[in-house]
């Protein structure tokens, strides 16, 4: 079986940074896309960044220019790394993989992992 674990949430000032981690367990073969999410109370959810195995990144335009995903295939991890935080990219961020195969055969569409709280404030 195949989850997403996230890690890095937590309180920053605002123009402070942090560094979210996503990790794909289980006995994976294969990821088209790793990215990330976000949804703020009383919003809906909006793409934040992604990745594809090859590299090419996406972002979403609140974030250009201040936040920067990366992707480890050897790990099956991707990072984010916020910088310039301001209390508008307050919000539970969601890690998701497309397109998954383990090396039994079994293959995914889309999975997400649990969601990890940034919360942005003095």
């Amino acid at each position: 079986q195949v989850q997403l674990v996230e890690s890095g949430g937590g309180l920053v000032q605002p123009g402070g940074s942090l560094r979210l981690s996503c990790t794909a367990s289980g006995s994976i073969f294969s990821i088209n896309a790793m990215g990330w999410h976000r949804q703020a109370p009383g919003k809906q959810r909006e793409l934040v960044a992604g990745v594809t195995s090859g590299g090419s990144t996406m972002y979403g335009d609140s974030v250009k220019g201040r936040f920067t995903i990366s992707r480890d295939n050897a790990k099956n991890t991707v990072h984010l790394q916020m910088d310039s935080l301001n209390p508008e990219d307050t919000a539970v961020y969601y890690c998701n993989a497309v397109r998954i195969t383990t090396t039994q055969g079994d293959s995914y569409l889309e999975l997400w992992g649990q969601g990890t709280l940034v919360t942005v404030s003095t």
